[in-house]
């Protein structure tokens, strides 16, 4: 297999961003200044990717979806189609006299995403937030408060409701174990976190 990078002929990939190994860019999807793409990712129609967003191997952020800078995604990291990650605490298009604001007048802050987690259609992460390793964000959930490694997360305001495996499957409870049904990998809940055994 060749290990070019695929790029459609109406995406926009600016000059000064890095495209790795075999990463597809589908129709109308946009990639930003800077940003850096691992190898294997596929982002797909009308996504955006930030200025500086770097986003690790095997990504893959389907149609709309929108990744404001400065947002981190580790490896193997999904992102569903219509989902946003923020970058704007207090956003206003205007400053207190009403003048236009500018890149000067706030402070981007990203969304910062563990590997393997999975972000559902249409959620929204609001920065500054952490997402941890093989969490699951339900479609539609507004995520507000950082997420732990392995927790599923649902609602507005999202919420954990339990815990998932590698594989996106929802763990289940064996005496003080929880335990993935596929790869039969165990863990034990620790304040509120979940520890390998």
């Amino acid at each position: 297999m060749s290990q070019e990078s695929i790029v459609e002929s109406s995406a926009d990939v600016a000059a000064g961003a890095r495209l790795g190994a075999r990463t597809r860019v589908w129709h109308l999807a946009q990639v930003r200044e800077g940003a850096r793409l691992g190898d294997d990712c596929t982002i797909g129609r009308g996504a955006y990717v930030g200025p500086g967003v770097a986003i690790g191997n095997a990504c893959k952020l389907q149609n709309y979806a929108l990744v404001y800078e400065p947002a981190r995604l580790g490896d193997g990291v999904f992102i569903g189609p219509g989902a946003v990650l923020t970058n704007d605490e207090f956003p206003r298009a205007a400053n207190p006299d009403l003048s236009v604001k500018s890149a000067a007048d706030w402070i981007a802050v990203g969304v910062s995403i563990g590997d393997g987690a999975s972000i559902g259609a249409r959620a929204v992460c609001i920065a500054p937030v952490t997402i941890g390793r093989w969490a699951l964000v339900a479609a539609g959930a507004v995520v507000t408060q950082d997420v732990p490694d392995h927790a599923l997360v649902v609602g507005v305001p999202a919420r954990r409701i339990g815990w998932v495996g590698r594989t996106g499957k929802r763990l289940l409870a064996e005496g003080e174990d929880w335990v993935c049904p596929d790869t039969g990998d165990r863990f034990r809940e620790l304040r509120g976190a979940l520890v390998p055994r």
